[in-house]
Order: C-alpha cells, then structure tokens, then sequence
C-alpha cells in the first residue's frame, strides 16, 4: 500500500511541476495552486483508470463480446463523457459553480451542533487499520448510493435526468458516465456530504471513487463475463449490471398490467442491498439494453452529447 501511495504521489507532484503548475502562473492563477494540485491528484486518477480501461477492458470486449457493436457514434459520445469527467472538466466546473455554497452549507451544519461522525471509530482499533477502515466506508458509501440509484428509478423527476444513461442502446465500458449534468450534481454533491460527515479522509475518498468508477466501467463493459455463482453475490459483475440496463426489465415493474417505475441491481458495488431488500436479479442473460419508451414509441433521447442534455431538460420539464 505505502509503496503505491509513493508511486501515485510521485506522479502527481511531477505531473504538477512539469505542466500544471506552469500552466496555471502562465494564466495568471498562481493563488490557485493550492487547488490545481489537488485536481493533478484527479487527472492522474483519471489517466489510469483510462489506461486500465483500453489495456485490460477494451481486448476483453473484443475477445467476449455480449453483443456486436453497430453505433460507433452513440460509443464515441460516450467516450466523450468518460474525457470530460475522467480529466477533472466536471469537477473544475463544479469547483467554480458550486464548491463555495456546498463548504458554506456544511459550515452551517457545523454551526447547527452536527460534527463529523468517524465511522471507523465505532470499533475500537478499525481506525488503526487502513484497509479494514478502507472497506467500512466502501460498504457505508455504496449503501448510500444504492438507495440514491433506486430513486434515480422511482422518482419521476429524477428519472427524467437519470433515464439518460439508460438510452444507451450500445452499452460499452464508455458508457459509466454517460449521465445528465444535472444528475451528476445531485448524486455527487450527496455523497461528497455523506462522506464529510461520516469521517472519509481526503486521501480514503479519492481512493474510493477511483475504485468505484473503475469497477463501473467494467460493469458496463460490453463483455460476455459474469463471476460465478458465489462471485455474483460478492461484487457486482458485468452480467449482473447489464440486467440492469435490459429494455423494460430494468427500470419498470408490472403492477397489475401497468407499467411502473422500479426496476432491478441497482447495487453500485455490491450486491448485497438488492439481495437483502428484494431487488436482486441474478438471471445468466445478455438482453439488449435501452428504455421502454425508446425502443417502442421511438422516443428521442438525442445522438450528441450537447442534444442529449438538451432532451433531458425537456423531460425534466415535463416537455419531451
């Protein structure tokens, strides 16, 4: 572990030395250092999940392929999506939009008598334990994000935004971040809180979301792989995810002839919550992804990424 810190942080203050850091006093934002190096943390992050994804996911979709690839453009949008997250675009963005009113809020909460709440200190001696520390708050952000995901589905509103994602007839290991701005806010602004004040250092939750978007893109891979009968209960797997993108499977219920929001495997990480509240699915299929809607009445959720967000405004609105 030490000798990967080292590693990471070594290539983090050389990336800043060698380009940020220049960059930045050449565009006359120097009292952004600060803020700069952390986002060189971001963009190293990035750059290796990136370089995982096309070494190791993109021959395994090539070897195991669920379904052959027919829309290059819907992937290439997608893999614009995956650029502007991956390279820190979105949370510069969200650095400049909304940084200084999520910190006034959490002050506000500091002020109102809620401190943080180290979590890893409920047991005595976790804390002293970096990986078992590490795992406490991974099964306490991915439950968290569970139930954010299952009301991505059954919020009308929410899944205006959210249905977004889900349109992707063409599911590939691009397709993680193929989400409306809007949604991403939300969902990040919740759990960045989550995590304040439930005591995730700086250091734990990079690490966290570095592991999570990793284990995303290969659930949204287009692969032919699942993890076995004990394995599919463990950690969720491509197959597992890909029933939650089937057409009319995995955002509906039938209730009594009509169709509901709902859905199945809305489990980020782990599967356990969609086994222990009942919405687990663990059938070895491989169905074509998309929405309802979208398949059957030809309901236009935009081929660019610039009309894609556009449709996802006018569903919100109640207008599309």
């Amino acid at each position: 572990m030490d000798v990967l810190t080292d590693l990471f942080n070594g290539l983090q203050q050389a990336l800043f030395e060698q380009m940020v850091q220049p960059l930045a006093v050449w565009l006359g934002q120097a009292n952004l250092l600060e803020l700069a190096y952390e986002g060189t943390g971001w963009l190293v992050v990035g750059l290796l999940q990136i370089a995982v994804m096309v070494v190791v996911f993109g021959p395994m979709q090539r070897l195991w392929p669920a379904e052959p690839v027919r829309d290059r453009h819907a992937v290439r949008v997608d893999i614009l999506y995956t650029l502007i997250h991956r390279l820190g675009l979105f949370k510069l963005a969200m650095f400049f939009t909304l940084e200084a009113w999520f910190e006034q809020g959490l002050g506000l909460l500091r002020t109102w008598g809620l401190p943080t709440w180290h979590l890893d200190q409920v047991w005595p001696g976790v804390s002293d334990l970096p990986l078992v520390s590490f795992f406490v708050y991974l099964v306490a952000l991915d439950l968290v994000h569970y139930w954010l995901h299952r009301a991505q589905h059954q919020s009308q509103r929410w899944w205006a935004l959210h249905s977004l994602h889900h349109a992707q007839r063409q599911m590939t290991m691009w397709s993680d971040n193929r989400n409306h701005l809007l949604d991403d806010v939300v969902t990040s602004l919740i759990l960045s809180a989550v995590a304040v004040l439930i005591g995730v250092g700086p250091g734990q939750f990079v690490a966290l979301v570095a592991i999570s978007q990793l284990s995303e893109n290969l659930q949204h891979a287009n692969v032919r792989l699942w993890f076995g009968r004990i394995g599919e209960r463990l950690w969720v797997s491509p197959r597992f995810h890909r029933r939650h993108h089937s057409i009319g499977i995995g955002h509906e219920f039938e209730v009594q002839g009509r169709k509901v929001l709902g859905g199945c495997n809305f489990g980020v990480l782990l599967p356990w919550w969609d086994m222990l509240f009942g919405t687990a699915d663990f059938q070895l299929r491989y169905d074509p992804t998309g929405v309802r809607d979208q398949v059957e009445q030809g309901r236009d959720y935009g081929q660019g990424f610039w009309a894609q967000q556009w449709q996802g405004l006018l569903r919100l609105m109640g207008r599309a």
